[in-house]
C-alpha cells in the first residue's frame, strides 16, 4: 500500500498508483454490432444499425462478445445476448448493458438507485455543460493534474464544496496509465469509483476506467461488474473503451 496525497492535500491509501504497461494487442477480429435504443432530452431515439465491428481482441473471446452502441456516446464490448438502454442529455450520455431487462423509464425516476448484479455502464460527461459537476467530482478523486478545472467548478457555488471530496476512495485499487487515464477496481460491498456511476454496491467487485480528454475536459467512465466466469473479459472491455475514447478526440 502507498499513501497518495490528493490535489488539495488529503491522504488516502491506494493499492497501486504506478503507471502500468498496456496489454499486448491481438489481431483484429469481427464481433456483432448491437444498436441500442435511447431516450433523453429531445425524446426517444431508435437504435442505430450497422455492420459488425473489428477489434483487436483475443480470438477466444469472439463468440462471447458483442459491440453495443447507442446514437450518442461511445460503444462498449459486453457479453452477447444482454439487454441494454441508453440515456442522453445536455450533460452527456449513458449506456447500460445487463443480462437482466432494463426498465427504460427507471433511469428518469428520482428513486432509481441504479443497476445491481451483473452490469456494464459507460458514460460520457461533458465538461462544457452541466456534465462538468460529475467531471469535477471524479477529478477531485483521482486526477490532480486537472485540479484547476475542478476548483473553477466548485467556485461557481452551484453545488456545495462538500459534494467534491478530495482524494481516492480508500478501498479502490488504482492503476494509472497516464495523467488522464486511471483503471480501477472497487471491491465488493464498498463505495468507490465503480459506484460513482449507475452501478450499485453489491456482492461482486466493479472494474473500470476513467478518462479525462478533450478541450472541454470531458470524462468517459466505464464501470463493469461481471461474474467470475466472465471476468477474463474485463481487460478487453476496458481497453476497447480506452481506445475509443482516445479516437473520439482525434476525429
Amino acid at each position: 500500500m502507498v499513501l497518495l496525497i490528493g490535489p488539495f492535500g488529503s491522504q488516502s491509501a491506494v493499492a497501486q498508483t504506478k503507471p502500468a504497461a498496456a496489454p499486448p494487442q491481438a489481431a483484429p477480429v469481427q464481433v456483432p454490432f448491437v444498436g441500442c435504443a435511447s431516450d433523453g432530452q429531445v425524446g426517444p431515439l431508435k437504435a442505430p444499425t450497422g455492420p459488425g465491428r473489428a477489434f483487436a481482441i483475443p480470438r477466444a473471446f469472439v463468440q462471447r462478445l458483442a459491440y453495443y452502441k447507442a446514437e450518442y456516446g461511445i460503444g462498449v464490448l459486453a457479453p452477447r445476448g444482454w439487454h441494454f438502454f441508453s440515456t442522453y442529455g445536455s450533460d452527456g450520455s449513458n449506456l447500460f448493458v445487463s443480462p437482466d431487462p432494463i426498465n427504460p423509464k427507471a433511469p428518469f425516476t428520482t428513486d432509481w438507485k441504479g443497476l445491481s448484479g451483473e452490469a456494464i455502464g459507460v458514460s460520457v460527461s461533458l465538461g462544457g455543460t452541466s456534465g462538468r459537476f460529475q467531471v469535477a467530482q471524479i477529478i477531485m478523486r483521482v486526477f490532480p493534474a486537472y485540479a484547476a478545472f475542478a476548483r473553477n467548478v466548485i467556485a461557481e457555488g452551484v453545488e456545495p464544496a462538500s459534494s467534491f471530496p478530495s482524494g481516492p476512495y480508500p478501498n479502490d485499487k488504482l492503476t494509472y496509465r497516464g495523467k488522464n487515464i486511471v483503471e480501477f477496481e472497487t471491491p465488493a460491498n464498498a463505495e468507490g469509483l465503480g459506484t460513482n456511476s449507475r452501478l450499485q454496491s453489491g456482492a461482486g467487485p466493479i472494474d473500470g476506467v476513467a478518462i479525462v480528454s478533450g478541450a472541454d475536459t470531458d470524462l468517459t467512465q466505464l464501470s463493469a461488474r461481471l461474474k467470475d466466469n466472465d471476468r477474463d473479459l474485463t481487460q478487453t472491455i476496458v481497453s476497447q473503451v480506452e481506445l475509443e475514447a482516445s479516437a473520439s478526440q482525434t476525429q
